[in-house]
């Protein structure tokens, strides 16, 4: 059985600091490019950031680009997302999921999901 597991999230002030990991079960994470996302209450789900199966590639959406740092570990099977000087605006669910062809913007075209974890920024 294909899983995703997300884990990191939690509370954290404006200017703070999370990394979230996204750990694969069932499966192998270096054959497939990989995802985050993210929904806010009231609001459609956004594409954070995404990796290409082997690391070489990446791309972010203009929202976190110079915050937020998408890596991967295969060996560990586990991908991550560091993010940095958190703002309010950033609060959501976020999710990873994973698609065996390249990145793509659209959440549409992944077929694996994680159950997200919660990333609140607030003082």
């Amino acid at each position: 059985q294909l899983q995703l597991v997300e884990s990191g999230g939690g509370l954290v002030q404006p200017g703070g600091s999370l990394r979230l990991s996204c750990a694969a079960s069932g499966f192998s994470l270096g054959y497939y490019a990989i995802g985050w996302f993210r929904q806010a209450p009231g609001k459609e789900r956004e594409g954070v950031s995404c990796i290409s199966k082997t690391g070489g590639s990446t791309n972010y959406a203009d929202s976190v680009k110079g915050r937020f740092t998408i890596s991967r570990d295969n060996a560990k099977n586990t991908v991550y997302l560091q993010m940095n000087n958190l703002e309010p605006e950033d609060t959501a669910i976020y999710y990873c999921a994973a698609r065996q062809r390249m990145c793509v913007s659209s959440g549409n075209f992944y077929d694996t999901w994680g159950q997200g974890t919660q990333v609140t920024v607030s003082s």
